[in-house]
């Protein structure tokens, strides 16, 4: 492998990094704004629904530090949180399918999880 190959792997890792942290942290926004929109005393959906946009908060808030933070998990912790963030954002993304004028957040959580997904792919 040449310094050129290296360096572009470096490269490619750092921007889906980048990209990853960025997409769990507009997911978090999106999903925490949807959670406050929901009557608390509705219906169990809607509880659900509640729940759902509660836990993607946290779970992308989570994942966004790790991403920021150097080396503090080794690279299987690395992939076990990005893997809890993507099954939690497409859980959600389902639930919000379910609301009205819930779609933009439904969409920040399945482009957070294919962030998850294409940055899994950078790791070895």
């Amino acid at each position: 492998m040449t310094a050129t190959t290296s360096q572009q792997e470096l490269i490619r890792f750092l921007e889906d990094r980048f990209a990853c942290a960025q997409a769990c942290t507009d997911c978090a926004r999106a999903c925490a704004v949807r959670a406050s929109l929901v009557d608390p005393d509705g219906t169990e959906q809607q509880e659900l629904v509640r729940r759902k946009g509660i836990m993607c908060a946290e779970v992308c808030d989570a994942t966004c530090r790790v991403l920021s933070e150097q080396n503090r998990l080794d690279e299987s912790g690395i992939r076990v949180q990005l893997e809890w963030c993507r099954t939690v954002c497409l859980e959600s993304a389902h639930a919000f399918d379910t609301q009205p004028g819930a779609e933009e957040a439904a969409k920040a959580c399945r482009t957070c999880a294919q962030a998850c997904t294409d940055f899994m792919d950078t790791l070895h």
